[in-house]
């Protein structure tokens, strides 16, 4: 294979992006057990009173995570992620007022392999969501896994992060002065074992848990879609019925993150890598599909919301596929 190297002469600012990336690459692989052997290894030296009060406050802080975490502006508008947004780009594509009164479920889709459109957009100020939506407070819900790693909990809280489970959503959800806004990757890990260029197909033909719980706390839902998110990185072939799926989908079931055996490019090259390839990412967050509130719903009354939230999200997927180099043949499938 031939190996295309970077020209020598790249510009600052592209050099700037690069490096932002990087960090976020890293940072979603690798931060978390660096973090773990560090808290361990520090127990060792003569530094161990850092662990020993670091899991002192661990210990108090524990539910902070699924009270709404503790997310810090200032560090979401760091420049740093001004040169991450602008290495694929990323845009913020806005389609109706949102009321700040209210607190809102985001189903963004599709999961892709790294999230990167929903990380830059809900737990960034780069692309602008508080001057889009003024009031409203995104929180990207992330697998309880990684809150349990010392260090890196904090990190990812002050992003905005919080645990993918029920409480955790629910906590926000019912804040009464509102303003609050859940995003869930629907597909979750499972999808991105579909994640690859030009592919269309969605893990959220049977995800209704998302839905109950807008209808428990008469949340509305809003259909987001990320354009390009599935565009960023290449995948080893694995349909489905193959041996590798087998696998891939077991160590899902059993770690609960997928593993997906995706490349890219590199930092000095562009032939072969983990960083993902400079595409334009457009997300664009639809129209809120008013929701009443049913502590106990039918699956009748589930069913119904469910097919109108998949009716939705089409119709905001073709309506705007056309602008973001969508082929008028494609269409979203659910699986």
């Amino acid at each position: 294979m031939k190996i295309e190297f970077a020209p020598p002469d790249v510009p600052l600012p592209r050099r700037l992006q690069t490096a932002a990336v990087l960090q976020w690459v890293f940072s979603f692989l690798g931060l978390a057990p660096c973090c773990i052997v560090l808290f361990f290894v520090l127990l060792f030296t003569r530094f161990w009173l850092i662990s020993a009060l670091y899991a002192a406050w661990w210990f108090v802080d524990w539910d902070t995570p699924s009270r709404g975490g503790r997310r810090l502006n200032f560090l979401c508008d760091l420049s740093v992620w001004y040169h991450m947004r602008d290495y694929f780009p990323v845009r913020l594509v806005k389609t109706a007022d949102l009321d700040p009164r209210k607190n809102y479920v985001f189903g963004f889709h599709p999961h892709g392999i790294l999230v990167a459109g929903a990380f830059t957009n809900f737990c960034t100020l780069s692309t602008g969501f508080p001057s889009l939506y003024p009031g409203l407070t995104p929180h990207l819900l992330m697998l309880p896994l990684w809150f349990r790693a010392p260090f890196f909990r904090d990190y990812i809280m002050f992003a905005g992060l919080v645990p993918s489970d029920k409480d955790s959503a629910s906590y926000l959800l019912q804040r009464p002065e509102g303003g609050k806004v859940v995003v869930i990757a629907v597909g979750g890990a499972p999808e991105a074992l579909d994640a690859r260029p030009g592919a269309y197909t969605l893990l959220l033909a049977n995800k209704k848990g998302f839905i109950k719980l807008a209808m428990e706390h008469g949340a509305p839902l809003v259909p987001v879609f990320s354009f390009g998110e599935n565009e960023l990185f290449n995948q080893v072939d694995n349909p489905r019925g193959t041996l590798l799926r087998w696998v891939q989908e077991r160590l899902q079931r059993l770690m609960g993150v997928s593993l997906p055996l995706f490349h890219a490019r590199g930092v000095f090259q562009y032939s072969f890598g983990l960083m993902p390839f400079r595409k334009p990412i457009h997300t664009v967050v639809g129209k809120p599909i008013p929701v009443q509130q049913n502590e106990k719903p039918t699956d009748e009354e589930l069913n119904d919301l469910h097919e109108r939230y998949m009716s939705e999200l089409s119709q905001l997927f073709e309506e705007h596929k056309g602008k973001f180099g969508v082929p008028e043949d494609k269409h979203l499938t659910f699986v």
